[in-house]
C-alpha cells in the first residue's frame, strides 16, 4: 500500500512549472504558505515520473553499477530497519528489501506517485512483504524518531530547496549508531552521462542562463565542501566521501537516444523547444553518439560520490513542541 503525506495534495497545483528559478515557490510559513520543495515535487508527480516509469527497465541497467556500488557501501544485513529516500520506481528498494529479509523492513519514500506505484507493484510481483511506501516529501515527513538503522539514497537527496533542514528531518529518524549511504553526481567532468548529450542538442536551442550550481537539482551535491557543510548543519559527523566511476551501458543507439531524449539534461533542454529544433536536436544527438559505440552500444562514463555519516553524538531525535530535544 502507498501511504499519502497529508501535505501532498497542498502541492498538485504547480504541476507543470518547468524547473526554473522564476517558477520555484518561495518556501514561506504564513497563513498562505507553499510547502518547501513545491516545483520539484511538481516536476516528478506529473510528466517526468510518467516517463521514468515507462523508462524504468532501461535505466536500471543503465544504473546498475551505480547501484550496486552504493549498496555494497551501505552493507545491510538481516532484520535491520531501513529508509529508502527518493525510492523511485524501486530499483534500490527491493535489493534492500532483500537483503534484510523477511525480519528486516524497508520504507521508500517519494514523491513522485507512478513511480511509486511502479515500486509497489514491483514488491508484490516479487513477494516481498518487507516493503512499505510512503508518498511523501522526506524534507518534511513525519518518521518516527529513532526507526531506522539506515537510510540509503540513490539520487534522491540533492533536490531539497533546504538540504540541511531535509536531512535533520531524516537524522532524526536515525537511531543514534545508525547510518546514512547516499549516491549522488560528481562534476560535469567527470560525467558524460550529462555532458555528451546536454552538448549534443545545445546548439538547436534557444540561449539559457546559467545554471545555479547550488539550485536543487542532480548536480547540486557535486561540491564536497558544500556537502560537508549541509551534512555537518543537519547534525551529521564522521563524513566520508568515496570516488566511484563507471561506464554506463545504454543499449544500441536508437534506444540510447530515445532514453536521453526522454530523461536527463538533454530531456530538461529539448521541453524548451519547438517541434523543428527539436527534430534537429534529437538528430544531432544520435550522431554524437556514434562517438561512443562499441559493440553496437553506447557506452557513457559516469562519476558519483558515495558519501556516509553518522548522527553527531547527542543530537536531538525527536521533537517537542516545535524545538529539538534533548
Amino acid at each position: 500500500m502507498i501511504w499519502r503525506s497529508a501535505s501532498f495534495e497542498d502541492i498538485r497545483r504547480y504541476d507543470g512549472l518547468p524547473l526554473t528559478s522564476e517558477h520555484r515557490p518561495p518556501c514561506s510559513f504564513g497563513s498562505a504558505a507553499i510547502p518547501p520543495n513545491s516545483a520539484e515535487i511538481a516536476y516528478w508527480s506529473g510528466e517526468t515520473g510518467a516517463r521514468w516509469a515507462t523508462f524504468n527497465e532501461q535505466l536500471d541497467r543503465t544504473f546498475a553499477p551505480l547501484s550496486g556500488a552504493g549498496l555494497r557501501c551501505a552493507n545491510v544485513g538481516p532484520g535491520q530497519a531501513l529508509l529508502d529516500i527518493g525510492s523511485g520506481c524501486g530499483a534500490t528498494l527491493l535489493d534492500l528489501a532483500e537483503a534484510v529479509g523477511p525480519a528486516g523492513t524497508v520504507t521508500g519514500v517519494d514523491v513522485s506517485p507512478p513511480m511509486l506505484a511502479l515500486a509497489e507493484q514491483r514488491a508484490r510481483s516479487r513477494g516481498l512483504g518487507n516493503v512499505r511506501c510512503i508518498l511523501a516529501d522526506a524534507a518534511t515527513h513525519p518518521f518516527d524518531a529513532a526507526a531506522f538503522d539506515v537510510v540509503f539514497s540513490r539520487f534522491g537527496v540533492m533536490f531539497f530547496d533546504d538540504p540541511a533542514g531535509a536531512l535533520a528531518n531524516v537524522r532524526r529518524s536515525l537511531r543514534p549508531d545508525g547510518r546514512l549511504i547516499f549516491v549522488c553526481w560528481r562534476g560535469l567532468a567527470v560525467n558524460p552521462w550529462f555532458s555528451v548529450p546536454a552538448d549534443a542538442v545545445r546548439p538547436y536551442l534557444a540561449p539559457q542562463p546559467p545554471p545555479d550550481p547550488d539550485a536543487p537539482g542532480p548536480l547540486a551535491f557535486a561540491d564536497p565542501n558544500r556537502v560537508c557543510r549541509i551534512l555537518e548543519g543537519a547534525d551529521f559527523a564522521d563524513v566520508r566521501f568515496d570516488e566511484f566511476d563507471a561506464r554506463l551501458r545504454l543499449g544500441d543507439r536508437r534506444s540510447a537516444t530515445q532514453l536521453l531524449t526522454h530523461i536527463g539534461p538533454a530531456a530538461r533542454l529539448l521541453a524548451l523547444a519547438d517541434d523543428g529544433a527539436r527534430a534537429e536536436a534529437e538528430r544531432a544527438l544520435e550522431h554524437a553518439l556514434t562517438a561512443h559505440e562499441s559493440n553496437g552500444e553506447v557506452w557513457l562514463g559516469a562519476g558519483v560520490w558515495i558519501v556516509s555519516a553518522r548522527p553527531k553524538r547527542g543530537a536531538a531525535i525527536a521533537l517537542d513542541d516545535g524545538a529539538d530535544a534533548d
